[in-house]
């Protein structure tokens, strides 16, 4: 069955009113004198159905609420134009002109459709905007008067009374009003009734307007044409209308797909006037000028300086604007440029000076800054207090300096003199090291220094980049010091990312793999746990040194899924130990933990989840961590203190380096402390007393606080004596067993147990 056409929603209404135009057309052409009922039927016709038309839209409650209201009051204006047609229908003989009791509800119309267009939403304007939109108004509806005063004084049709005659006038005026609305509404980018509807719609006024000029002066064959087709002509526009809204509707565009104002036909709509009412005082002038060509000359006038007020009221307010914009421009240049918070140069204008010095060939060095430890700062005393203490570090650079970002600064000196700009370096570093008064505190902040020299060749970009690598190489070097950029920097720099991309896959293809250093009793030998370190067999470089890779993970990032990946295998290696091997397993494994790891929110979860899939119990995991990495802040404090309420236990690796290891000791729930391996090596006969001193210190503080101690780097069996003695318990070296694989370190494991019972 072939399903049958349905007609596109709204065509049938405005195929009406199409039909009841052609109607009235054939029925004129057909040469009957005179106005008769057929000849005015055509109007409640167009009327009705441009009454449906808008009232359809007005009830589709998917349509915005506005555009309802809109076409809801078109749709009142169009009831009121068609019980004016009715009337004109019923009494086709009066007069001609246009009688009071169809120009009453005409006016009414015309007061609706004028209100339509009154409620839409618009733009928001200024005085000065407001006002020229009153000067328009009033230069079109001062220009109709003239014009329709002039063809009722020198052309009105006999017949037509003065009260006719007025009506006609007003209505007239107001249909023209009508149309400067119209055009406003649609050309403004506010609008939310499809424009080209709001087009169609303005040829209702159009028409009208140009209906009432000729029933006031045209002839006896226009004012018939004219008195039946208006009407018809008016219900069809709004009908066409009403159907383009449909179809945007049916079809809807994105808003910035909109048409655009077309220029100058709304801005000559006030010439327009000036011509059109010049040209009428030209036609109502004589050689006696009486009252009624002087106030046609003097409505001229009016015209005159509403045009000139108007374009001096849109002049002042685009000089205001421009002058706006200026100011605006000016401000957004120098944010553009400035660092709000310290009021040096930003990034950007340090760089366009660097790059204009080096296009010039002119001498130039970067000094690049970078506070040490400066989160810390933020972390424990608040980012209130660390914005004040960057505004003091930006008063004591001095020269032309700039705020790159962050704790980041940047000063450009005008020499490439090595002694000169190695001076000004360390006469910086130290003007910095001065103790900063930030309120209540007084706060001791250290910089690492990188000076870079622009060469030959080089770009603004890459004097910034050398300066930065030389700025991380004095902080690799212990932080509080400066370093010259030299060329081979570069190239460590490139092999470092080379070696960190190659590291992101080796971690993705699994090239990585653990080894297990066993950990000693050194009273009963027996084996008490073992420490998992990572290795790496890469495929084409053989095998790569902790020393290097483990550097590039940290700088990189790459250390937090390669830590993840550590601690789950080596919880899941304990855990096969123990289920196949048993008593003769080991209780523990030690993972190294690095402080990123610890800064990350959700590694206590990861610990926790990693012992409940594995089954281990949390005393089976000691985490070792640095002293470096305990001192980050309070983030990792917390964390730290949260493994420790788990259950988990802390060991402090490599103890005794630091500057602060007692207090750390203190401050940190510690279970294990292993001592550096620079301390073992100095515990044989005739060895540094300062070292043996130390590493008798350790052992009876831990033995004091009631912690274990682990002497790390044991290789040689007298190193191995004198520990015993000094009451270590743990201990590690190659001297006892190298790392081993999983299946040695099972092999190993087992044998000790079956030696050494427990």
């Amino acid at each position: 069955m072939t399903a049958r056409l349905r007609p596109a929603p709204g065509v049938l209404p405005a195929l009406a009113a199409l039909a009841a135009v052609a109607g009235v057309v054939g029925w004129l052409l057909a040469g009957h004198p005179g106005p008769s009922v057929a000849g005015y039927a055509g109007g409640p016709v167009a009327m009705a159905a441009a009454f449906v038309s808008c009232r359809s839209i007005g009830a589709m409650i998917v349509v915005a609420r506005p555009v309802r209201d809109f076409w809801r009051m078109c749709a009142s204006a169009a009831l009121c134009v068609g019980a004016g047609a009715v009337v004109a229908f019923w009494f086709p003989t009066h007069e001609r002109g246009l009688s009071p009791y169809v120009a009453g509800p005409l006016l009414l119309g015309v007061a609706f459709f004028l209100l339509a267009f009154v409620r839409l939403p618009r733009e928001r304007r200024s005085l000065p905007q407001w006002l020229q939109v009153l000067l328009e108004y009033v230069t079109v509806a001062v220009a109709g008067s003239l014009i329709f005063t002039y063809l009722i004084n020198d052309h009105g049709r006999p017949g037509a009374g003065p009260a006719v005659q007025r009506v006609t006038a007003v209505v007239g005026v107001g249909c023209l009003i009508a149309v400067v609305v119209i055009w406003r509404a649609a050309v403004t980018p506010a609008s939310i009734v499809e424009p080209r509807a709001l087009y169609r719609l303005a040829g209702a006024p159009v028409a009208a307007a140009a209906a009432f000029l000729l029933l006031v002066g045209g002839g006896e064959t226009v004012v018939l044409w004219v008195s039946v087709l208006a009407v018809p002509v008016v219900g069809t526009t709004m009908s066409l209308g009403a159907y383009r809204q449909r179809q945007a509707l049916a079809r809807p565009r994105p808003a910035a797909a909109a048409p655009a104002r077309r220029p100058g036909l709304r801005d000559a709509l006030p010439s327009a006037a000036i011509v059109a009412a010049a040209v009428t005082a030209v036609l109502a002038s004589g050689e006696n000028l009486g009252w009624y060509q002087r106030s046609m000359i003097l409505g001229v006038v009016v015209i005159a300086v509403c045009v000139v007020a108007r374009q001096l009221v849109g002049l002042r307010a685009e000089d205001r604007l421009l002058a706006e914009v200026r100011r605006q421009q000016l401000d957004l240049a120098r944010q553009a440029e400035t660092d709000p918070l310290t009021g040096l140069a930003n990034r950007a204008r340090f760089s366009a000076v660097l790059a204009e010095r080096v296009e010039r060939h002119e001498p130039a060095t970067v000094v690049l800054v970078d506070l040490d430890d400066f989160k810390s700062i933020n972390d424990t005393m608040g980012h209130a207090v660390g914005d004040q203490l960057l505004y003091e570090v930006a008063r004591r650079l001095g020269g032309f300096s700039a705020r790159l970002g962050g704790d980041e600064f940047a000063v450009l000196l005008d020499t490439d003199d090595p002694d000169r700009t190695g001076e000004a370096a360390a006469a910086l570093l130290a003007e910095l090291a001065v103790p900063y008064g930030v309120g209540e505190h007084l706060l001791l902040a250290n910089a690492s220094i990188g000076v870079a020299t622009a060469g030959p060749g080089d770009t603004a970009g890459e004097v910034l980049r050398n300066a930065d690598i030389a700025m991380y190489q004095a902080k690799e070097a212990g932080k509080a010091g400066w370093t010259r950029f030299e060329p081979r920097m570069r190239q460590e720099v490139v092999d470092h990312a080379r070696l960190g991309s190659e590291l992101h896959n080796a971690i993705l293809r699994r090239e990585l793999h653990l080894v297990y250093q066993p950990v000693f009793d050194l009273t009963t030998g027996r084996m008490a746990g073992a420490e998992a370190l990572v290795r790496w067999r890469h495929p084409v470089r053989g095998i790569v040194s902790p020393a290097d890779f483990i550097p590039v993970a940290e700088r990189s990032g790459l250390i937090v899924p390669l830590g993840s990946w550590v601690l789950r295998e080596a919880c899941e290696q304990l855990a096969a130990w123990q289920r196949e091997h048993g008593a003769a397993a080991i209780r523990s494994v030690n993972v190294n933990v690095a402080a990123r790891q610890l800064r990350e929110s959700g590694f206590v979860d990861e610990v926790a989840a990693v012992l409940s899939e594995t089954g281990l119990l949390p005393a089976n995991l000691v985490i070792e961590v640095t002293e470096s990495s305990v001192i980050e802040g309070r983030g990792v404090r917390d964390t730290l203190q949260a493994l420790h309420d788990l259950g988990v236990r802390l060991a402090l690796d490599d103890f005794g380096t630091g500057q602060s290891s007692l207090s750390l000791v203190r401050a940190f729930p510690v279970d294990v402390l292993k001592l550096d391996k620079s301390f073992v090596d100095g515990i044989c006969e005739g060895a540094d007393k300062g070292r043996l001193a130390v590493a008798a210190a350790v052992a009876q503080l831990a033995e004091y606080l009631g912690m274990y101690t682990v002497a790390e780097g044991i290789e040689e069996a007298s190193q191995l004596e004198r520990l015993r003695r000094m009451g270590y318990k743990l201990g590690q070296g190659y001297h006892l067993a190298k790392p081993l694989p999983p299946d040695e370190m099972a092999a190993l494991m087992v044998a000790n147990a079956r030696a050494v019972p427990v």
